[in-house]
């Protein structure tokens, strides 16, 4: 079966099928994307992660595909269906909607029209009118006039429900409604008039239409959502006459009694089962396309977000801003490590300004504070421009960290677990602080949903965006790698092959053994066997262990090459590394093998250029407009600074510093035209944005960055 997907995923991605077969072999090995992308690029041609999760992804709908096959044909086994060519056609069919076309005809059906005309005998004229044309229709049907069937006319009208079924299960037929809804169905909507007034933020939809097949992800979502509770009436609208037609010429029918009775029978089959059959297939198949691209939004944000630059292991204090319950103030060593909490109270009521900057200075000293993280939530921006004001002994950098999800983080059991003594706000700080210490190492420990950096995320397939996410958030933890020695269980589960149980059996084991001082010491954790070593090794760090390589992305496999390299150059590994110059002069050719080609002797030149290496990079502080409090200081034409912290596909929602957010629509991002913003800008990007509309009612800003 792996021969056909590979295939059937080579033709639709357009990578060759040795690619893909070769990658299809990975994965039922057992390896798993990153490693895969990382070690195997010999095997695969260097695919990049990007394909290989499509390969994935196809390779998911197939098997879902093959296990319908294989029921829908134990079905037709059941009934005694034995048709050599029906079975064929199930076989060769790999479109889910066309494969239930061929099954539709043998489903097991609740009671129909068509169904009580079987029962009153009445097939075998709908058969002779459908399928023999017969010229005299109406003198055949008295022959049915019975009991149950009072006249020639009732028998007429029982045939003619059973031809509308099978002109709706007729797979051609099926086909051509479907082309028809595809290329031309436009989707309508129209407010409830008792909702009007409860519907307002869906104004624009009220009296709407547009074609579906061109209608935004982000647009449909909306209308989908506002009909979902309530507001709109929505229908998909097609050209009716135009696929009653088609039908009609498909048919052959021509203006003799038969084909008067079929074109009948065509138009109820229309109005009563195949149009609105079609009408939910097409907004299925619509509401899948908008999920996608909504989820693919919501991925690349989050990615932005996760490889977010640290600051690194820097003693850092954090604000949990609040105005009536005050701020909660904790203080964090290097490592994260709880050291001091506090609650403070600067704004009203108390507004104990003076104290509270005594005390935050006080505490940096104390504790040597380098960097502030204030979080940005409520009474955030005073906060922030509270710590700016305050003149510290030693220079200590402010920043202004977006808090999303660290509530949902500080209620959640890891928390408890983290710190059972403590009560949520001590644990938001916490995680606010450390936060800005290592973003990717804290945002693992909160539901990826709950971070807000998508859009109708709450609307589109949960179960979809769940995989979406846990594998961006797998991809970025592999890319910069884990401390093995100082990673947490919720770090050490997204490294590849490994998972809770492994990470926790680590932990344990770091934990009654004392450090790690080799990577090989992985194979003494319990449960932790060759296979997840091979997988999870390359991907975790460990600092002035017995092995300099142990510190690299440099896999555990290939440290017999790199030995032979440093041999052939009578050179210790610490000299070499960093040495850009010689690393360049080494032929790599020389050190080809079956097992070892180009592209993995070129990663590990790579990996001894730059050593240790984030790759993430360091935060900067960003400085807002001085002087600005509110949506009231600004003033059209107004240049503003700000951070991206939301991407759509209409837009860019951009933090300047205040309660509101700006946004600049799509059409005010370049100067040229763009299809996606992620095109020009990215999650934590730094603008300098012109203020072009002020809406203070709504609390809306719009922003451009056109010249």
């Amino acid at each position: 079966m792996l021969t056909i997907f590979a295939e059937k995923i080579a033709d639709k991605t357009g990578l060759s099928k040795h690619r893909v077969s070769n990658a299809l072999l990975l994965f039922d090995e057992g390896c798993t994307l990153p490693f895969i992308a990382r070690y195997r690029k010999e095997k695969t041609d260097s695919l990049n992660e990007t394909e290989l999760w499509e390969i994935e992804k196809l390779l998911k709908q197939y098997e879902d595909i093959a296990k319908r096959q294989n029921f829908i044909k134990s079905k037709l086994e059941s009934l005694g269906v034995t048709d050599a060519k029906l079975i064929h056609k199930i076989n060769q069919c790999w479109d889910l909607n066309a494969l239930e076309d061929l099954y539709l005809p043998y489903k097991v059906k609740k009671s129909t029209k068509a169904s009580v005309a079987k029962k009153l005998g009445l097939e075998p004229l709908a058969r002779s009118i459908y399928r023999e044309r017969t010229r005299f229709p109406y003198r055949e049907a008295k022959r049915y006039i019975k009991q149950d069937v009072a006249s020639a006319e009732d028998a007429i009208e029982g045939a003619k429900h059973i031809i509308a079924e099978w002109i709706s299960e007729h797979t051609t037929i099926r086909d051509i409604a479907r082309q028809s809804f595809h290329k031309s169905a436009s989707i309508n909507s129209k407010v409830k008039t008792k909702k009007k007034i409860e519907a307002t933020k869906f104004k624009d939809y009220f009296d709407f239409s547009q074609s579906l097949h061109k209608i935004p992800s982000h647009r449909l979502l909306a209308i989908l959502r506002a009909e979902k509770e309530g507001f709109l009436k929505v229908n998909l609208e097609i050209d009716q006459r135009h696929l009653f037609d088609n039908i009609r010429r498909y048919l052959r029918l021509n203006n003799d009694e038969s084909s008067i009775i079929i074109e009948e029978s065509v138009e109820d089959c229309l109005r009563r089962l195949l149009l609105p059959s079609m009408e939910n297939e097409t907004r299925k198949l619509a509401k899948e396309k908008a999920d996608q691209e909504a989820i693919q939004v919501f991925s690349n944000n989050l990615s932005e977000l996760l490889l977010a630059a640290p600051i690194g292991e820097k003693a850092t204090m954090a604000l949990d801003p609040g105005y009536r319950t005050g701020c909660k103030l904790v203080c964090l060593d290097n490592n994260g490590k709880l050291l001091y909490h506090t609650t403070i109270f600067p704004h009203p009521p108390q507004n104990k300004v003076h104290e509270s900057k005594q005390l935050i200075k006080q505490l940096a000293f104390e504790y040597s504070i380098e960097a502030i993280a204030v979080g940005n939530g409520t009474a955030g921006k005073e906060s922030y421009q509270l710590v700016k004001n305050i003149d510290f002994t030693d220079p200590v950098d402010v920043y202004f960290v977006n808090e999303s999800g660290a509530s949902i983080y500080s209620a959640s059991p890891l928390a408890v677990q983290e710190f059972p003594d403590k009560d949520v706000t001590v644990r938001g700080a916490v995680s606010i602080g450390r936060r800005l210490m290592d973003p990717l190492a804290e945002l693992v420990k909160i539901d990826a949903k709950s971070i807000g950096v998508g859009q109708y995320q709450h609307d589109v397939n949960q179960k979809l965006l769940r995989e979406n996410l846990d594998t961006t958030v797998q991809s970025c933890v592999n890319k910069v790698g884990v401390n093995l020695n100082t990673g947490s269980a919720s770090l050490l589960a997204q490294i590849s092959g490994l998972g809770p149980t492994l990470a926790n059996n680590i932990v344990a084991y770091r934990n009654n053994n004392g450090s790690f001082s080799e990577r090989k010491e992985l194979l003494k954790v319990p449960r932790l066997g060759a296979k997840a070593y091979e997988q999870a090794a390359g991907f975790l760090r460990i600092r002035d262990g017995k092995n300099p390589l142990d510190n690299t992305g440099v896999h555990p496999e290939s440290y017999s090459v790199t030995k032979k390299i440093l041999k052939d150059l009578k050179l210790d590994l610490k000299k070499l590394q960093g040495n850009e110059i010689l690393l360049d002069q080494i032929v790599l050719e020389k050190y080809v093998s079956a097992t070892v080609g180009l592209p993995t002797l070129r990663d590990i030149i790579k990996e001894l250029k730059q050593p240790g290496l984030d790759i993430r990079g360091e935060a900067k502080v960003f400085e807002f407009n001085q002087g600005l409090q509110s949506i009231n200081d600004l003033s059209i034409d107004m240049m503003v600074k700000g951070v991206i912290n939301n991407l759509t596909k209409f837009g860019a929602f951009v933090d300047i510093g205040i309660k509101a957010s700006g946004l600049i629509h799509i059409s005010q991002i370049a100067n040229r035209f763009i299809k996606d913003p992620a095109e020009v800008l990215k999650i934590n990007q730094e603008v300098e944005a012109r203020v072009i509309d002020i809406d203070i009612e709504r609390g809306r800003i719009s922003l451009s960055l056109k010249e």
